[in-house]
């Protein structure tokens, strides 16, 4: 797909705040007709730029649930091993995003679960039954100050 231009953009902006506006909304807001904001929307659909269409659920809503941090330092750097770690983590749900980073640790994980006793049982699992998991750190959020998922505008503007 070719670089996103202004319409684009703004039709981004709009989606990322609410994803259930109205494409007749969209366009009277940015200056376009409903079927071109729904052609756009499909061609970045196809073409990867629109991932997916989600709701977003309010943690804070949940009663039991617990957000932790967790760096994870790999034994061996070996590419097989770590494309292993990589969709080991990606095929967990309780792992809610996961970075292959640089730095001292090689992975950070934002992992949700009910309870601590639940953590526990993840750890053995995704952890100390690892061989090439050398250590781990867990950091416990104590209040969610800002989750968010929007895509700035400035990096929009980048997308090719």
């Amino acid at each position: 797909m070719k670089n996103l231009d202004r319409f684009d953009i703004s039709i981004l902006e709009i989606l990322q705040k609410d994803n259930l506006t109205p494409q007749r909304d969209i366009g009277d807001h940015i200056g376009l007709s409903a079927a071109a904001v729904q052609r756009r929307i499909k061609r970045m659909r196809e073409s990867g730029i629109i991932k997916a269409d989600v709701s977003v659920i309010n943690i804070e809503e949940l009663k039991n649930s617990v957000t932790l941090i967790v760096e994870v330092f790999i034994e061996s750097d070996k590419i097989i091993l770590i494309d292993k770690m990589k969709t080991i983590f990606k095929n967990t749900p309780e792992v809610q995003q996961c970075y292959y980073v640089t730095g001292e640790a090689d992975f950070v994980l934002i992992i949700v679960v009910p309870s601590m006793k639940d953590y526990e049982l993840l750890t053995r699992k995704l952890f100390y039954s690892n061989d090439n998991v050398k250590h781990f750190k867990t950091l416990v959020s104590m209040d969610n100050i800002k989750s968010n998922l929007e895509i700035p505008a400035s990096i929009l503007n980048q997308i090719e």
